[in-house]
């Protein structure tokens, strides 16, 4: 997973349509079309793994967008990781055979943290830990309950239990294309030995750079490709 570093393109989705949220807010998403298209575009601009997010899953826990990301995995042929509204071994061993490469858990993974133990168990390296970090603490449900959990703490626990890698998203730079903090990836990176894909914040080519001189294996970036703010071609070729 992620021999080089990545840029990731995200394709949040609510309601059918491609959705970028400011700070995790509901209310505050501005939307960019359909989600198949927008996944065509990357994957013809370069990507090698695309993130897609399930956000109505994520705040009401039922995959409301399912026919889009059936759609997707039938277009595209590069690795796609899904997060939003798995709360169960069954849903996450579903999404697996039906062509997920892996599944992000995370109030899942925080409310039953066995059950990231009980899916790795059966497909190794196909679990991805979601840590979204509020204030400093670990946040669930869509940005909205605090767990009083430490990001680096949590990441070391959900390594020992199989975790392939971990999302790291700085919920309080999210989509607001002002710019990443370092600090709190930096921490994750240097608490774990598997993957860190970084989240929040992107806004220039210099962000994606710093992110990867973090340690970051990854970065997703929304809004900043949606706005145009530069390309997904440049930025892969910023840090090749």
């Amino acid at each position: 997973m992620f021999p080089e570093f990545e840029v990731v393109p995200a394709v949040d989705m609510q309601d059918g349509q491609v959705v970028q949220l400011v700070g995790g807010e509901r209310g505050t998403g501005t939307e960019y079309g359909d989600p198949v298209e927008a996944a065509r575009r990357w994957v013809e601009a370069g990507a090698r793994t695309l993130h897609l997010v399930d956000l109505d899953g994520a705040f009401e826990g039922e995959r409301e967008n399912a026919p889009a990301v059936d759609a997707i995995l039938d277009e595209v042929d590069v690795d796609v990781q899904l997060g939003g509204g798995i709360r169960t071994v069954a849903d996450a061993t579903d999404l697996l055979d039906r062509g997920v490469d892996r599944v992000i858990l995370g109030t899942a993974a925080v409310e039953t943290p066995e059950i990231v133990a009980e899916i790795s168990e059966a497909h190794p390296g196909s679990v991805t830990v979601s840590l979204d970090a509020k204030d400093g603490e670990v946040v669930v449900s869509g940005w909205t309950e605090g767990t009083g959990l430490d990001p680096a703490e949590a990441a070391t626990r959900y390594e020992d239990r199989g975790a392939g890698a971990i999302l790291f998203t700085d919920v309080d730079v999210e989509g607001q294309l002002e710019g990443v903090r370092t600090d709190p990836v930096r921490r994750v990176v240097e608490a774990v030995d598997i993957p860190v894909i970084a989240s929040g914040g992107v806004a220039t080519i210099d962000d994606v750079r710093d992110l990867q001189a973090a340690g970051a294996s990854a970065v997703v970036v929304g809004s900043a490709l949606y706005e145009g703010q530069f390309t997904l071609e440049d930025a892969m070729a910023a840090v090749e």
